[in-house]
């Protein structure tokens, strides 16, 4: 087909200018990946304007040439750049092939190759023209463009999806996390938080990213715990020539610099790495190495360190092995201040109202290496090994009312107080991956992968202190202890262990006139095996009332008040400790086929079934059930999908897939486990079980040009049984799980459109480019309340407030732009600027119980500017100021909704991110 194609060129330069000009055509190929062809190299005749890019096969075409002598350049980003002489001739055509790689090919060789750059937007967008699943790929290179450091903002880019201020947690057409699933080079990765199915995709770093590949309709091969997206990093690896990056970053948040002081608490290192331990005995609250009091910092700036680098190695006459290594280490600082408030009644009563002041301090530490063997052109190994150390700290001070306040007096009337709290959380990941691709005959094919990945989250040291008024007539504050909760140290590690493979074997099959094979079919396994283990230890420490006395001030000298001979355990002061454990596995085993088809020229159809055992077990000791329990939950599941392509024309597809598909509850949401919060707190639920998802998707693309796209996709989703957090039935306002109704449904439409504005090629080679970009989605969800089903099911009340209600954390609207501006003043000289907004609509957080409204976060609009410039080959430069608008983040009560209520709206939270400017520079040797 290809050689036909090269052909068809030839013929055509040649009918098109017989009378008094010519043509060049040719092919390129990539001496670095076994003369594979090279997709979207730059073809210009020297001294013109006149020039192409190759496609996808390598090919190109320049036509309409006078004859006579000419030198024509052929380039790409880390590849040596070709002159090639050639001498045009009036009703002739001239083919030049043309080999590249990182050093100059030889006349004698004048052949082409080029390979698909996966970084590029061009190539992304190239991929998913051509491929019969819908695809949704971000690349590293828009990446770059747009300023974006972490895969979770990278990901927010994409039509449909949102995160989550504060929480990394990811929305995808309404579905949260549960409904996701998170994969490295398709394998899964574990979850870094008890509460979560899915590890927070902001402590990756752009930096070991080749593009991010976002799959939301579900094709066999892939894991069935799905209904929003599959999310799959794809790590970088080496190609062209070989180079080495430092890269260096400094930055600030404005609310930051307004802080005269900035506090955390005492023991983490400023690398993240370093904290508190639990002592031999914790019983006695002088025994812990660390303080209980806040520590200033004068580390306030936000800084950024990279070294990255790649080197290609020749073995053998056929074999090639490219590696690359890339090391990152960042620093974020923020302040927000605002109010935390929670036991709302559905009078309106806010019965514990605090103003807030939080000191952020988040550390990642990134190493990643991929070893990329190329053992001949049939066959090919690749090895990825990663290392994450991600912390987090969290210094925050709540001063205001709780209703159980009472100044350490029976019957006192003085509600008001003191809260600080202090919180360590530290995620070490690792990541070891095997991959291998084999072309056997020109009919079998076989790709497998084999991983393994451990992850140990810990909370070393998590402190709390309480204070009120003294009720001696005096200023005088006192420890507050009427539950435990309000002076201890908390302690908490988590690990995951996983074992996962896939394997696959393909059959093409059937040749057609162009001697291209119509179908394909695939069968393959993929399991998992995963080994969860939870334990925490809370230390509870309780002075007598009113014992100790001291001034405010003294509110921020807890080691001198909680030691001898304040604190006495033989004078009647007491302490206590609550142990949690849980354990489990979560076992998945799975065979898969799909068979895909050309029903005819513009039909393609893939017919995938996938049946899958798992097996999720989990047995439990908290504070709630002393003496353990379990709960085991072990399906069978036949999940048939079915994706189809129709070609309306070379730049126009038409696409539809129809899935089913489930969703597990999560590990600590089946545990009867109690965790608290200041202001909230959460409680499992061992009955819950698992949603069955049917899913439907009918898009159009159009391509009009190389990285352009206009894409309009309308889906539909019911989802049985849905899961969703609600507020219990009992004065305590806790927040469970339960399958809250029979069915959900969200329908919706998405919109994309990539276009160029103009670009303007001058004399020089030179260019200037305008594009912008713009997605956007409307969702219609709803889903039914059922207060009998939740009882039946699992024993407690839901007086639901209302019948219905929309998704939890699904917002009607989303919208993201951007506008991009490049101007050329030389070789390896240039500027990019880039604006970029994003757009959420209000989404529901937690659904009202007892004539109690839903919980809301409120809409929010975000501005972000990015510049770069290359001042050299060598040097770049980089300007970025994010959250320009700086809006504020908003949690309503929305009490207003209620039926028959006279009650305004009740303000939950709400604070301030503040902007973030920052200053980088890269060097490449």
């Amino acid at each position: 087909m290809k050689k036909l194609t090269l052909l068809f060129l030839l013929f055509t330069a040649t009918i098109s200018y017989g009378q008094n000009t010519g043509s060049v055509v040719g092919k390129l190929t990539d001496k670095e990946y076994n003369d594979e062809p090279l997709a979207f190299a730059n073809v210009l005749i020297k001294g013109t304007t006149k020039g192409t890019t190759s496609d996808i096969d390598g090919l190109y075409s320049i036509e309409n040439l006078e004859a006579g002598s000419y030198t024509v350049i052929f380039s790409f980003v880390g590849y040596e750049t070709q002159q090639i002489p050639v001498t045009i001739v009036a009703n002739k055509v001239t083919e030049v092939n043309v080999p590249m790689g990182a050093s100059a090919a030889s006349l004698s060789e004048v052949v082409i190759t080029t390979t698909t750059k996966r970084e590029s937007e061009t190539a992304l967008l190239l991929e998913q023209k051509k491929a019969v699943a819908f695809k949704a790929s971000i690349g590293a290179d828009e990446l770059s463009r747009k300023g974006v450091s972490d895969v979770a903002t990278a990901v927010t880019k994409v039509s449909g999806i949102s995160k989550q201020e504060g929480s990394g947690s990811i929305f995808v057409r309404g579905l949260g996390d549960r409904y996701n699933v998170t994969t490295l080079n398709g394998l899964p990765l574990p979850s870094n938080n008890p509460s979560r199915k899915n590890i927070t995709l902001d402590i990756f770093t752009t930096d070991i990213v080749e593009y991010v590949g976002i799959s939301k309709t579900f094709e066999s091969q892939n894991y069935a715990d799905f209904g929003g997206a599959n999310i799959d990093i794809v790590s970088k690896k080496f190609s062209g020539s070989p180079y080495v990056t430092l890269g260096l970053g400094m930055g600030a948040n404005t609310n930051v610099l307004k802080e005269d002081d900035f506090y955390l608490q005492d023991g983490p290192s400023y690398f993240g790495f370093e904290s508190g331990k639990e002592p031999a005995f914790g019983l006695n609250p002088a025994n812990f190495e660390t303080s209980w009091d806040r520590q200033k910092s004068k580390n306030t700036l936000n800084n950024s360190y990279s070294l990255s680098g790649g080197k290609k190695f020749d073995i053998g006459e056929q074999s090639k092995l490219s590696t690359f290594l890339t090391a990152s280490f960042d620093t974020d600082n923020k302040y927000i201040e605002g109010y935390d408030r929670g036991s709302i009644t559905a009078q309106g009563t806010i019965n514990s109202d605090f103003y807030k002041k939080s000191f952020k301090h988040n550390t990642n530490t990134t190493v990643m290496g991929t070893a990329d063997l190329k053992i001949n052109s049939s066959n090919s190994i690749l090895f990825t090994s990663l290392f994450l150390n991600s912390s987090s700290q969290d210094y925050s001070e709540y001063e205001g009312t709780n209703q159980n306040f009472d100044g350490g007096a029976s019957g006192a009337g003085n509600i008001s107080g003191f809260i600080k709290r202090g919180t360590f959380d530290q995620t070490q990941l690792y990541v070891n991956q095997l991959l291998g691709k084999h072309d056997i005959t020109e009919q079998w094919s076989a790709d497998w992968a084999i991983g393994y990945s451990y992850l140990n989250n810990i909370i070393p040291d998590r402190m709390q202190n309480t204070f009120v008024p003294s009720r001696d007539g005096s200023s005088n504050y006192t420890f507050f202890t009427d539950s435990s909760i309000h002076n201890h140290r908390y302690f908490q590690d988590l690990e995951e262990g996983e074992m996962s493979a896939n394997v696959a074997l393909s059959y093409n099959f059937k040749k057609d006139a162009e001697d291209n094979y119509k179908g394909k079919v695939t069968l393959g396994y993929s399991g998992k095996l995963k080994d969860i283990n939870f334990n925490s230890q809370q230390y509870s420490f309780f002075p007598i009332a009113n014992k100790i006395n001291f001034s405010k001030e003294g509110i921020h000298n807890v080691d001198t008040y909680l030691a001898n001979p304040y604190f006495d355990l033989s004078s009647g002061d007491r302490s206590g400790n609550i142990p949690q454990y849980y354990t489990g596995n979560l076992n998945v085993h799975s065979v898969f086929g799909n068979v895909q088809y050309n029903l005819t020229e513009k039909l393609s159809v893939i017919l995938g079934a996938r049946l899958e055992q798992l097996d999720q077990y989990v047995y439990f000791e908290t504070s709630l059930v002393p003496d353990g329990d379990e709960s085991s939950y072990s399906p069978v599941n036949f999940l048939p999908s079915l994706t189809a392509k129709y070609t309306l024309n070379d730049k126009q597809n038409l696409k539809f897939a129809a899935s089913k598909t489930y969703t597990l509850p999560q590990f600590k949401e089946k545990v009867k486990l109690l965790f608290q919060e200041v202001t909230q707190d959460y409680e499992g639920n061992p009955s819950l079980y698992a949603s069955t998802n049917y899913n439907v998707d009918l898009g159009w693309e159009f391509f009009p040009s190389n990285g352009e796209l206009v894409s309009v996709t309308a889906f539909g989703k019911l989802i049985q049984n849905p899961i969703n957090e609600m507020f219990t039935n009992s004065s305590s306002g806790n927040i469970t799980y339960a399958n809250t109704g029979e069915k959900a449904i969200a329908v919706g439409v998405e919109l994309e459109l990539r276009k160029d504005i103009f670009e303007i090629e001058k004399d020089n080679d030179l260019k200037d480019k305008l594009s912008f970009g713009i997605n956007g989605s409307y969702i219609y969800h709803n889903q039914d309340l059922d207060k009998n089903k939740v009882f039946e099911e699992n024993g407690f009340g839901a007086n639901f407030t209302f019948d219905e209600a929309k998704l939890a954390g699904a917002s009607d609207v989303l919208a993201n732009a951007d506008i991009t501006f490049l101007k050329q003043f030389a070789e390896k000289k240039d500027v990019t600027a880039t604006l970029s907004y994003a757009y959420f609509s209000d989404k529901l957080a937690v659904l009202g119980t007892q004539n109690k409204g839903n919980m809301v976060d409120k809409a929010i609009n975000k501005l972000d500017f990015i510049l770069k410039s290359n001042l050299n080959k060598n040097l770049q430069l980089g300007l970025a100021y994010k959250n320009i608008l700086n809006p504020t983040y908003k949690r309503m009560l929305e009490q207003s909704k209620v039926p028959g209520s006279t009650i305004d709206d009740v303000l939950v939270s709400s604070f301030k991110a503040g902007s973030n400017f920052s200053v980088s520079l890269k060097y490449t040797f």
